[in-house]
């Protein structure tokens, strides 16, 4: 059983690996230190979900029109219905935990996503899991600022289905990574700033992802912009521009939200994502879609980091392999401990400013060693990793498996390797259907 466990990271017998109880037990003690205090924001739900499905003036498809300031997706507010049946403050707790339980889920996803990408490369498991565990560490008291203290369903759905889009992405699964961002955006539309991760799939597969995302934006949107025009209103809504804003260190000093400031915002956070994809950095697109959001969003609240957290988390797993997951705990130190520690709010506007610069010039243009895989196969655009000119190289498809052979023990019967296998102290050579993954999306 010892063996077992180091070789698994298992508890014992148990279906629960070591690093996934300490982040539990980490996300427990959070969740009780915060809960007696959270649920900041939570009214705007229960107020959505109420009017959404109310037939009175300025409910149902009027609701935006009528209620710009609930910038809140159909799909967060359709799942804020799940938590109405129960007395106000239960459901608020009820929801509160589905929420901290979701960031639980969402780290499995990025080990399972980071052994899957790294699947044929040699990757050593429990180094993962390590990296997994000490990112986890970083990453869930953000989760619980945006799950518990502020209650974001909206944030947590959007950020928990762009999770399961990425884990989708790598299991190359066009439908799914267009069904799981469409699902983000319906959620929360600032999500659409991590749409350039349909640029990682082979190109024959972009146009099928692409129009199951329209399709599903459009069946979560236009109803309501059909139903009544004054929806449109909702996407010009402002808020106060607050002193430790990027945006006052950028030199804009307007007292509430610029008119091109969430175009501005689209448009950073898709350019500077595609430009990585670009470059073989895809791992980075979420960070970078959340960097544009807290570069150019005239707030600073700290539910913000949340995202920020979750890119950094999928760029220490996924898109490099060293065993400290430097990038989690500096944006938790500079956005979180800043927020804190740093009295002056000119000073934090600084902080914010220089983590996005220096955070998004690191994972655009920092060399890094891309996952050599075995040998054949084809190029594709998530995994050149910077390949140029004239390199006369094979690569396997970034997102394609890497087939592995499983050795046969010699004598252990009619496998495929028929008499030539047999009696001559070799492998056989395995037939059609004995290639198969590695079992490495253990993490």
């Amino acid at each position: 059983m010892t063996d077992y466990g180091s070789n698994t990271g298992r508890i014992w017998f148990l279906p629960v690996r070591r690093h996934h109880a300490l982040l539990v037990v980490w996300t427990v003690i959070w969740f009780l230190i915060v809960e007696p205090s959270g649920g900041f924001s939570w009214h705007y739900l229960r107020q959505g979900e109420q009017l959404l499905f109310s037939s009175e003036h300025g409910g149902g498809l009027s609701l935006y029109a009528h209620h710009p300031e609930l910038q809140i997706g159909p799909v967060s507010l359709a799942a804020a219905r799940l938590f109405a049946p129960f007395p106000e403050h239960l459901g608020q707790v009820l929801a509160e935990g589905t929420m901290s339980a979701l960031g639980l889920v969402m780290l499995v996803l990025v080990g399972r996503t980071a052994a899957w990408y790294y699947r044929g490369t040699g990757t050593n498991h429990r180094r993962l899991q390590q990296r997994i565990l000490i990112a986890g560490l970083a990453f869930i008291p953000m989760w619980v600022e945006v799950s518990v203290r502020f209650a974001h369903l909206d944030d947590v759905l959007a950020l928990f289905f762009t999770m399961l889009a990425v884990h989708s992405l790598v299991r190359s699964k066009p439908v799914a990574v267009g069904v799981f961002l469409a699902l983000a955006v319906d959620s929360k539309p600032w999500a659409i700033s991590f749409l350039p991760l349909i640029l990682v799939l082979p190109r024959a597969d972009w146009k099928r992802s692409v129009l199951w995302f329209g399709g599903l934006v459009a069946i979560a949107w236009l109803p309501f912009y059909l139903g009544n025009l004054g929806s449109l209103q909702a996407a010009k809504f402002t808020i106060p521009n607050q002193p430790a804003s990027s945006l006052r260190w950028l030199g804009v000093s307007d007292p509430s939200t610029p008119w091109w400031d969430r175009p501005a915002q689209f448009a950073i956070g898709m350019g500077l994502g595609a430009l990585a994809v670009r470059r073989g950095r895809w791992p980075a697109v979420v960070l970078i879609g959340a960097n544009a959001r807290i570069l150019l969003d005239p707030s600073v609240y700290t539910y913000y980091t949340a995202s920020i957290l979750l890119g950094t988390l999928l760029w220490d797993a996924v898109g490099q392999k060293r065993l400290v997951p430097w990038w989690s705990w500096i944006a938790l130190a500079s956005l979180y401990g800043g927020t804190l520690l740093i009295p002056s709010d000119s000073a934090k506007g600084m902080v914010r400013l220089a983590f996005v610069v220096v955070s998004t010039a690191y994972v655009l243009l920092w060399p890094t060693k891309q996952p050599r895989r075995g040998r054949g196969g084809r190029g594709s655009r998530g995994g050149g990793g910077g390949q140029r000119g004239g390199r006369a190289q094979v690569e396997r498809d970034t997102l394609a498996l890497t087939p592995v052979t499983v050795p046969v023990p010699v004598g252990s019967g009619d496998s495929g390797g028929g008499r030539r296998g047999r009696g001559r102290g070799t492998v056989p050579r395995p037939g059609v259907g004995e290639t198969r993954a590695p079992a490495t999306t253990r993490a």
